[in-house]
């Protein structure tokens, strides 16, 4: 089968994939989610199926999947966040750092507010809550209607008053 064909059935799978994903259908998207890499495989398809398996709580699964999106293009940022929030929810936020970073100078990144907000989540935690609010101030910079940033930002501002 020509590459072309496959690339068209692997975007057919990531479409059904991210569409059972939206709809709470998290078996359903992860085995479309695999047909789609088995046809053809991109590091969007690899950070998505790491999403999935991460609201199943199988973070190592899901981090798994980020790493082997990086090998496949090292510019793209999405995986890196998401292995800092991975980390982040198995209580590693120190580890995080370095991938929330890594995100931050992605060059293939559009949601840098994300990276900056978790960044923000664990300096909040470690109760710096100056170094909290620049990320938290970051992320709002980047994306001005961001209501978790938005109401992080009140919360830190009112401890330090």
């Amino acid at each position: 089968m020509p590459d072309k064909d496959k690339i068209l059935i692997a975007e057919e799978y990531f479409n059904k994939a991210y569409d059972s994903h939206l709809n709470g259908q998290l078996s359903i998207a992860i085995e479309a989610y695999k047909l789609s890499i088995e046809y053809y495989p991109t590091p969007k398809a690899h950070t998505f199926l790491g999403w999935a398996y991460s609201l199943q709580g199988k973070f190592e699964e899901a981090i798994e999947q980020c790493h082997i999106a990086i090998k496949l293009d090292p510019n793209y940022g999405n995986p890196y966040n998401d292995i800092g929030s991975y980390l982040i929810s198995l209580d590693k936020p120190n580890e995080a750092i370095y991938w929330l970073q890594k995100a931050i100078e992605s060059p293939d990144y559009e949601s840098r507010h994300f990276a900056y907000f978790n960044l923000g989540r664990i300096y909040d935690q470690k109760g710096d809550l100056f170094t909290a609010l620049n990320y938290y101030n970051n992320a709002l910079e980047i994306k001005p209607d961001y209501e978790l940033a938005q109401a992080a930002i009140i919360r830190v501002t009112t401890l330090l008053n």
